[in-house]
């Protein structure tokens, strides 16, 4: 049987994720292709007090025996910050690069292969694609972000709130976007917004601003909130005209 391989991380991720890696060998490794460990646990702005540890796990073909096998041991491993797994096949990923290339492309960019044969650095994700979803990304983010100012009806709690949760998915978004402008994308979000406002040109520090409060690093006053909103919406938006003009 192929062994586990946790070297190179960091000691929480790995304590934490090692017993439910052992719990899903236990369920058998005759139709596991693959194991692994995505996003923020493999990179510096991991928070062991705040971060989930997110892993993908890839069978040679689905299998709903092991969901029911699998899903007993979330409410346990939910507890110690290990969420949920993605379940996938190889031919599901291989039909599947059209549809979520961002996802991918930051799969393929960030990733721990823990256990089995590594397919995820090999993806082949095709700019058109990847273009086509960041367009469509900006663009629900736009009424995301419309409708989430509107519902928070001038409460300041529900503005927070809002604010806090619309930046999730920028930061994958902000790597692919990267990519399509010919710079290599970091990995530490701080330096993700950095290398985008440099190729861009457009004013990024709204997005570190708002991902500190989501963090709870920092409180703004309803003014700031509303200040921060305008920011946040008026650079999504440039953003989203610099990918169309990508497509002209």
């Amino acid at each position: 049987m192929k062994e586990i391989n946790l070297e190179g991380l960091d000691p929480v991720v790995s304590d934490r994720i090692a017993p439910f890696i052992e719990d899903i060998l236990r369920g058998g490794t005759d139709n596991l292709h693959s194991f692994y460990i995505v996003g923020s646990a493999l990179t510096p702005d991991f928070n062991k007090k705040t971060s989930d540890i997110n892993s993908v796990v890839v069978l040679n073909g689905m299998d709903l025996d092991f969901l029911v096998f699998l899903a007993p041991l979330g409410k346990t491993y939910k507890k110690k910050g290990v969420a949920a797994p993605l379940i996938m096949t190889p031919e599901y990923i291989g039909t599947s690069l059209d549809v979520f290339p961002i996802e991918f492309f930051n799969f393929r960019m960030i990733h721990k292969t823990v256990f089995g044969d590594d397919i995820l650095s090999g993806l082949e994700i095709k700019r058109d694609y990847l273009r086509l979803q960041c367009e469509r990304e900006i663009k629900t983010k736009l009424i995301w972000l419309r409708q989430g100012f509107i519902s928070s009806l001038g409460d300041k709690g529900l503005l927070n709130e809002r604010l806090s949760e619309s930046i999730a998915g920028y930061l994958p978004l902000f790597r692919a976007i990267i990519y399509l402008l010919g710079k290599e994308p970091p990995i530490k979000s701080h330096d993700v917004i950095v290398v985008l406002q440099e190729v861009t040109s457009i004013e990024a520090g709204v997005f570190e601003r708002i991902l500190l409060l989501r963090r709870k690093e920092i409180t703004l006053s309803m003014d700031e909130l509303i200040s921060a909103f305008k920011q946040h919406y008026l650079a999504t938006e440039r953003i989203g005209k610099i990918i169309d003009d990508l497509h002209a």
